[in-house]
């Protein structure tokens, strides 16, 4: 029995395998909307198989987005587009997900292939950024951002509530709130980026509020039954990992008691000058630590791209979920290729009948 197509209960959703397609953001949106290509672009990922696909970092607020061409759900009018996506999702038998973010200082890019830089101070199309401190990432993102006030603070957390009943209202099943790569809550929660002397600064608890006082507001408008999940960046490989680690898991459990439901793993990106010991999956033996110490389900990413790579990472226990992202834009039906490999024997079932028809059940010379 294959640990990868074995279903996986969260709440009242039951995802019909392991296999998830994180959010990978597409810069394609106008003004926040949605086009035609998120649609196409998210179905066709969920024909493919995965049993749940979430949606692109989508902005709580303008000045959240990364860029000019990145989703959001600041108004009610971004809610329809949405939820033709969510829609599509599940009726190709997928759980429609969504993660909502705020990039903080790293917002106001430019996209990936048009510079994957600060957009210049002179360009209409650029906007203040907002950050716990007045601290610039540097390097590629140099623009210094406004340290947030109190009322920053609360407005902010005001549109993450405000988002997700937006999500909820368009048919969204599984909410991941985005506190990692060193957008807005991953900067409150590190020191690189937090100098900050009030309540959100200093020591793991004021350093730790932002992400918690923002996640206890979205845990009372988001449905008990519905899975309540975050990314969020555990260590930083920047040569203080034990020490960032411990502070991650004291973190998660706090957030456990507040009603988080799965954590899915990721590094913090929150300064370049970093050591990132890149290769396959090698996320997996922190998940397993923040799985076992925190006692929450997890999920991550980074470097598992091949079937016995994803089954390894389950049936290991080190990950409840193994997020599969390039591997699928490269092939939309990776889950059917991986049950084939994996000799899963009900392989057809991962795809809508009009390609199983072709594909699962094709048997060479056959009329």
């Amino acid at each position: 029995m294959s640990a990868l197509f074995s279903p996986f209960n969260l709440k009242s959703v039951t995802l019909r395998n392991r296999i998830a397609i994180p959010p990978m953001c597409q810069y394609s949106a106008v003004d926040g909307f949605t086009t035609d290509w998120h649609l196409a672009h998210y179905t066709a990922l969920a024909r493919g198989g995965a049993g749940l696909v979430i949606v692109e970092a989508t902005g709580v607020a303008a000045e959240g987005r990364i860029t000019p061409g990145c989703t959001g759900l600041w108004q009610d009018e971004q809610q329809a587009g949405m939820a033709a996506i969510a829609k599509a999702i599940k009726d190709a038998g997928s759980v429609p997900g969504i993660q909502l973010a705020h990039a903080g200082r790293k917002a106001s890019a430019n996209k990936p292939w048009e510079g994957d830089d600060h957009i210049a101070a002179d360009d209409s199309r650029g906007w203040q950024t907002i950050a716990p401190s007045a601290i610039a990432f540097g390097h590629h993102l140099p623009k210094v951002p406004e340290a947030m006030t109190i009322a920053d603070i609360k407005r902010v957390q005001a549109a993450y509530v405000a988002a997700a009943k937006r999500a909820l209202a368009a048919g969204f099943e599984w909410l991941e709130l985005h506190f990692a790569h060193g957008y807005l809550a991953q900067s409150f929660f590190s020191k690189h980026s937090n100098q900050r002397t009030d309540e959100y600064g200093g020591d793991l608890a004021g350093r730790s509020r932002f992400i918690l006082e923002t996640l206890a507001a979205v845990r009372a408008v988001w449905p008990e039954h519905l899975p309540l999940t975050a990314r969020f960046g555990v260590i930083e490989f920047d040569g203080n990992d034990e020490q960032t680690l411990q502070e991650s898991i004291e973190l998660t459990r706090q957030m456990k008691a507040l009603g988080l439901d799965m954590l899915n793993v990721s590094v913090g990106f929150t300064i370049a000058e970093t050591t990132i010991p890149w290769g396959p999956a090698f996320l997996g033996p922190i998940a397993q630590q923040i799985k076992q110490q925190a006692e929450l389900p997890v999920a991550s990413s980074w470097g598992i791209d091949t079937p016995q790579l994803a089954e390894n990472a389950v049936a290991s226990g080190q990950m409840d979920l193994v997020m599969i992202g390039r591997a699928h834009l490269a092939n939309p039906h990776w889950s059917y290729q991986a049950a084939q490999q994996l000799q899963k024997p009900e392989a057809a079932w991962v795809l809508p009948a009009p390609y199983a028809h072709w594909l699962a059940r094709y048997k060479p010379n056959a009329s």
